[in-house]
């Protein structure tokens, strides 16, 4: 997966795309798979890097939620908990069983969770992947040691599915490319091209890179920007009404101490009224997350300090080793893209997490809502109503079954760093055979070789300094200051490969640097 190679994809195609995705996140990566295994001619434009926003700013899980099954909502739980089964079964390299406690302290919280807990595993029928049961105390502690021992009557344990939701995102462009799909990232879609009786015909596109315009032509054109996707309807209809309700939730990442063992931790009742989560991820403890109104959508959401100090506080209220703001490695942030609601209720947390399709005067067709583990479903529908508005060949879904670029089940998910790249890792290793300069590890901490910086720009599109440290490997996310302090020798090697000057490389720091300011917390 080459940029060059996809731009010249676009520029020697002839006629109209049979559906053209704007936006490369969950939802039109998971549209391109969709569209381009039915055999249609598919082209996606990201205006940034793929997953640059909300897909690459989850709390990664692949889960059915609990919390909204305690809502009542079970139409939304059956759905996700049929589409976490198919993303494990078809992703193994890139999704993984993972075991979470609910720690009791009341002595009827154990049969309340317990019942609650059984109605989610028998939801999920033959795509489960395990039993919940009850706890003694002393299971509880051996699944958490650093549990606050004090009150404890005990726990419930259940399973959900943990994943790397970025390097998802990337398997699935590769995905789209082996089925002829044409991705490319930094191609801003800045205009909506019309007929004369007012139907969409194709968009207008400026390389980001280049700065040059390319006016496409497109029999479809699928909206699945998230949180922008009011600013492509009103690109469609200046007049269109608002349908997003953007919500932030932020999350802080620890060192494994404060959760060495493998199980997860779930707070099924805050303060807030959100579930809290403490989970393992890449050696480090990923806690979060909160949810909050946001008037504007950022490609950059900013953490809230009130944020920090509810999940520190939360935490601290479950843990012995009680966590601090110097203890953060890293803080992000990410917006949900929520349907508004229609009475207007200010309370994001309320808001349905079902998605939606909607087909504008003109034909563009928009999707939104949603989250990351109905992906493949949304991409379904939205793909469906495209066949049906273009007018296109009806041809049937097949990403039931389908096995995202690199599945290997034989990988280690918990013990191997390389695991995310599937099949693709032992190609990267033949590579730093041939190459032994490649085997030299950038960071300890994090970890990070040579050759993964090699990858990521020859066949994965890595195109900046952020790209590769935020979502090629995850060093923003996992520690913030460790990423800083290694970015000038990515740079350097990426700079190598793209045949890129010196200036390049300080722009590369300068810009990487105030973007990874907004992940280093202040302990002042």
């Amino acid at each position: 997966m080459n940029r060059t190679t996809m731009i010249k994809k676009l520029q020697n195609h002839k006629g109209a795309w049979d559906i053209l995705v704007i936006g490369g996140g969950a939802t039109g990566l998971g549209i391109a798979v969709d569209a381009a295994s039915r055999g249609y001619k598919t082209l996606l434009l990201e205006q940034h890097d793929f997953a640059k926003g909300t897909s690459s700013r989850s709390t990664k899980l692949v889960h059915g939620g609990v919390r909204y099954l305690q809502q009542g909502d079970v139409s939304m739980v059956l759905e996700a908990l049929k589409e976490r089964g198919l993303m494990i079964q078809n992703a193994p390299h890139l999704v993984t069983n993972q075991s979470f406690v609910i720690p009791n302290y009341e002595w009827w919280d154990g049969p309340f969770y317990q019942i609650g807990l059984k109605i989610y595993d028998l939801m999920a029928g033959k795509l489960g992947i395990g039993s919940s049961k009850r706890l003694s105390i002393e299971e509880t502690i051996e699944h958490i040691p650093t549990i606050d021992r004090k009150g404890l009557t005990g726990g419930v344990i259940y399973y959900d599915g943990q994943f790397d939701d970025a390097r998802m995102a990337i398997s699935l462009a590769k995905t789209a490319v082996q089925f002829n799909g044409v991705v490319i990232n930094y191609m801003e879609v800045v205009e909506i091209i019309k007929d004369e009786k007012d139907i969409i015909q194709g968009v207008v596109a400026i390389d980001i890179e280049t700065k040059t315009r390319k006016d496409i032509s497109a029999k479809a054109v699928i909206n699945a920007t998230g949180v922008f996707s009011d600013h492509i309807k009103q690109l469609d209809d200046p007049s269109t009404r608002a349908m997003i309700q953007p919500s932030q939730g932020t999350h802080l990442v620890l060192d494994k101490s404060f959760l060495p063992d493998k199980a997860a931790i779930m707070v099924p009742h805050t303060k807030d009224g959100r579930v809290l989560f403490a989970v393992p991820w890449h050696d480090k403890v990923v806690l979060g997350t909160t949810d909050i109104k946001v008037d504007n959508a950022s490609l950059e959401p900013r953490f809230q300090e009130q944020e920090v100090d509810f999940i520190l506080e939360t935490a601290g209220q479950y843990l012995t080793k009680i966590p601090s703001r110097k203890d953060i490695l890293s803080v992000f942030s990410g917006l949900r893209p929520l349907a508004k609601s229609d009475d207007g209720d200010p309370n994001t947390k309320e808001i349905s997490r079902h998605h939606k399709v909607m087909v504008s005067t003109s034909g563009l067709i928009s999707i939104i809502g949603g989250k990351w583990t109905t992906y493949r479903k949304m991409a379904e529908d939205a793909v469906d109503s495209a066949m049906l508005i273009a007018g296109l060949i009806e041809r049937k879904c097949i990403t039931h079954n389908l096995p995202i670029y690199g599945y290997d089940k034989n990988l280690d998910l918990s013990n191997d760093y390389l695991a995310v790249y599937g099949r693709d890792k032992q190609n990267m290793l033949e590579l730093e055979m041939e190459y032994p300069e490649y085997s030299e590890m950038i960071s300890e901490t994090l970890p990070l070789r040579h050759v993964q910086v090699i990858w990521a720009v020859r066949f994965e599109m890595a195109r900046s300094v952020e790209d590769m440290l935020a979502r090629r490997v995850r060093g923003l996310f996992l520690d913030a200051k460790e990423s800083i302090r290694i970015a000038p020798k990515v740079a350097t090697i990426m700079a190598i490969e793209l045949k890129k000057s010196s200036n390049w490389i300080a722009n590369q720091l300068t810009a990487f640097n105030e973007v990874a300011s907004n992940y280093v917390i202040n302990t002042d």
